[in-house]
């Protein structure tokens, strides 16, 4: 029986995903057993229910609102959390077409997207996400199951370009943050060209552990000698002739590049923000395993 093309997409990612699989297959067991601490922090403890009070509890878990309903003693009683849960924020907006070589951005993003969907497939972890572009796309909360990676995936791969100018990156982390019910493992992945996100960024920082993964192209930093070569920004539409053979002008919009990566890094440093810097020209699944790797070892 021949396969459709949705079906040779996810075979083709799964098989990428399955390498993944051990390092957070690792990294889950790595928070259930509280064995580092580094960015993953201990889930922690959940409420269950209340019991009736025995000889040796610590008093501080006395249910006063139960003891007083019932006219007898109850203690609160908590349960480990033994899953990571997980949540995607996926940029789809224009200045994620930008890219070379006939990859873009969203591409880039896409399989990233794809491969941290795989993995917490594998390791049962609640999945949720946020897609967005000048507005938001999709939302869906954390569930676990193949049924419900199937359908994220679907989410994923059909995701086009929003073509409205703009950004709803400030939305979508609100939107997650409203979503979240617990602690959970936040990717952000994004160029994060846009302004005014920070604050939020931060507030969401607060609640979960969050990673920033930023994607950049060698056009970032530098540029081939073709001459006076028009841009257009795909936002603001502006248009501009760029003096590519010039060094002045290459040296410039080097600098520029990397100063404003410099700024990003200590912007989300500051913040308690993970991140993970990724050129499109990166095998995406060995920087995503040389993450967890290093975090895992801290």
């Amino acid at each position: 029986m021949k396969k459709n093309k949705d079906e040779i997409q996810y075979t083709s990612l799964q098989k990428k995903a399955m390498h993944l699989r051990l390092q957070s297959l690792s990294l889950s067991q790595g928070l259930k057993q509280g064995s580092f601490q580094s960015l993953y922090k201990s889930q922690g403890i959940e409420f269950s229910g209340v019991r009736e009070y025995l000889p040796g509890d610590d008093i501080r878990s006395i249910d006063w609102n139960v003891t007083a309903r019932m006219g007898r003693t109850f203690v609160k009683t908590y349960e480990e959390e033994r899953d990571l849960h997980v949540f995607i924020i996926l940029d789809a907006s224009l200045s994620m077409a930008t890219g070379t070589n006939g990859l873009s951005r969203l591409e880039k993003a896409k399989e990233i997207a794809s491969l941290l969907s795989f993995a917490c497939e594998h390791i049962s972890s609640p999945l949720g996400s946020v897609i967005f572009g000048a507005s938001i796309l999709f939302s869906c909360g954390q569930k676990s199951g193949k049924e419900h990676t199937m359908y994220l995936l679907s989410k994923i791969s059909k995701t086009g370009l929003d073509d409205t100018r703009g950004s709803a990156l400030t939305n979508a982390l609100r939107g997650a943050a409203n979503l979240l019910k617990r602690r959970s493992l936040v990717f952000v992945i994004s160029d994060f060209r846009v302004g005014d996100y920070e604050g939020d960024l931060s507030r969401l920082a607060l609640k979960h552990d969050l990673v920033a993964i930023r994607l950049s192209d060698e056009s970032d930093f530098h540029f081939p000698s073709m001459g006076s070569v028009p841009f257009v920004d795909p936002e603001s539409l502006e248009r501009q002739d760029f003096p590519l053979s010039s060094a002045s002008f290459k040296k410039a919009w080097r600098d520029y590049g990397m100063a404003h990566i410099e700024l990003w890094r200590q912007m989300c440093k500051k913040r308690g923000v993970k991140t993970i810097e990724m050129s499109l020209q990166d095998d995406s699944l060995l920087v995503l395993e040389r993450f967890f790797s290093v975090v895992r070892k801290k």
